[in-house]
């Protein structure tokens, strides 16, 4: 038998061709960007104008230098997700699994001295997802669930210059962490140099193995924000994240044997007596040592940069608009490289496109102790559609956000938030590198809510 092709390994490890968090996908490529119920309910709109607590260390990290008074924030968005594959060949359709995933955010800010400066500390995820299909669905050889965590800690420093310039600037730490599980085909295996088990009549997609490969790794990166306010009613921002390098040194492949259940019949290839079970003759792969036992294996991730241009105007005193463009660079998720103990190395094209999407908020003081949100944004899917498949099944979407704001308390307030996406059907594969042959369907929608304590 060849040596198992671990074709979905370098996705897991390496990101777009596989998924993470306890989230499913959520944006373009493996971002996410619901870091504070304020923000999420006017779509995410803030470069110009954060909101005023500490989320402002990811939106704009300028934003902190306007902060007034000790402020912690503490809140999560909960996503829901729903999606199917529709075979060609057969109609069959395979359902995502039921899932709600939480992905909490954590924010400390307060002023220094006269106010001039300010310092905060956040904890957010920028990058991360999860897509989990039944071991039964279409695309189970390429991945039946998919995940990775990404969690940013991030000091952050902020400078008023002026009454008009804010600058600011973090240090990202970035904890990652991947999995990807996936089945194997017996079909596709070789029985003997040049003859593989489908030619024996061992029908494709013949379950007879399980594989999962985890990883943990540390990047570092930068964060820096810069606002400026042309007039009491006009505000420009500009934030740029950087892009970092994440290394998986200590890999973990492990691999079960899954029964098929298959009795060899007499005068069979392997000249053994008929009733004999298939799975005796294959499972000395699965031992220690063997080709298909656990093993260790390395690779990498490069996260992409992003740059944000955002304004604000004051349309009314109650009435703010808010519009962002933002442009991520997928494009550095071109070739995945894993290597593993036993296994030949494997380099996959990804092949990613950097994507821009745009961002429309809005906000209305509805009394002096509550606001209003609302917002819609739009963006393309990075993957190309040869790399659409079960582990990111992408495509461009349309999201639609709504939320409020109101004070408990003098010191204590709550916001809340509200977001549908709708993701375009999208033609995909299910199966290794070849023609799409199924239609992905994608859609979920999120609850977010933040408690603001000030003191």
């Amino acid at each position: 038998m060849r040596r198992y092709q671990v074709w979905m390994a370098a996705g897991v490890l390496a990101g777009a061709a596989l998924a993470v968090t306890p989230s499913r996908a959520v944006a373009q490529g493996y971002g996410l960007y619901e870091h504070d119920a304020c923000a999420m309910a006017r779509a995410g709109t803030g470069v110009a104008a954060p909101c005023a607590d500490g989320s402002a260390m990811f939106f704009n990290p300028a934003g902190l230098a306007g902060i007034t008074g000790k402020v912690a924030t503490v809140g999560g968005v909960l996503i829901n997700t729903s999606g199917s594959f529709t075979a060609d060949a057969t109609g069959h359709v395979s359902d995502l699994s039921d899932g709600h995933y939480p992905a909490p955010n954590v924010y400390l800010a307060m002023p220094l001295g006269t106010g001039k400066y300010a310092v905060g500390l956040g904890l957010f995820a920028p990058y991360g997802l999860t897509t989990e299909w039944p071991t039964t669905a279409a695309g189970r050889f390429d991945g039946y669930k998919s995940k990775i965590q990404s969690i940013y800690l991030q000091p952050t420093v902020a400078m008023k210059l002026n009454d008009r310039w804010n600058i600011g600037a973090g240090f990202d730490v970035n904890f990652m962490s991947v999995e990807l599980d996936q089945r194997l085909d017996l079909s596709q295996q070789q029985a003997a140099p040049g003859v593989t088990f489908a030619m024996l009549g061992i029908p494709a997609g013949t379950d007879f193995g399980d594989a999962s490969l985890t990883g943990n790794g540390t990047g570092v990166g930068y964060h820096l924000g810069i606002q400026f306010k042309a007039s009491d009613r006009l505000s420009f921002g500009l934030r740029y994240m950087s892009r970092q390098l994440v290394k998986f040194n200590s890999a973990k492949a492990t691999f079960t044997q899954v029964p098929t259940g298959i009795l060899l019949p007499g005068g069979n290839p392997f000249g053994v007596p008929a009733g004999t079970p298939l799975d005796a003759l294959v499972a000395g792969q699965f031992l220690p040592d063997s080709q298909l036992s656990n093993q260790g294996g390395s690779t990498w991730l490069r996260v992409p940069e992003q740059i944000v241009l955002g304004t604000a105007y004051q349309i009314t005193p109650k009435l703010t608009g808010l519009f962002d463009l933002q442009w991520t660079n997928w494009a550095v998720f071109d070739t995945l490289t894993i290597k593993l103990d036993r296994a030949p190395t494997q380099q996959l094209p990804e092949n990613n496109s950097a994507v821009i999407d745009w961002r429309l908020g809005g906000e209305y003081q509805l009394n002096p102790s509550t606001v209003l949100r609302a917002g819609v944004l739009a963006h393309k899917g990075a993957s190309p559609d040869e790399n659409v498949t079960p582990n990111l099944p992408e495509g461009s979407r349309t999201e639609f956000t709504a939320g409020f704001g109101t004070r408990l308390t003098p010191m204590l307030g709550f916001d809340f938030a509200l977001q549908y996406i709708d993701q375009a059907d999208r033609r995909g594969r299910s199966g290794p590198p070849g023609p799409n042959d199924g239609l992905y369907a994608f859609s979920a929608y999120l609850v977010g809510a933040s408690f603001v304590y000030r003191f």
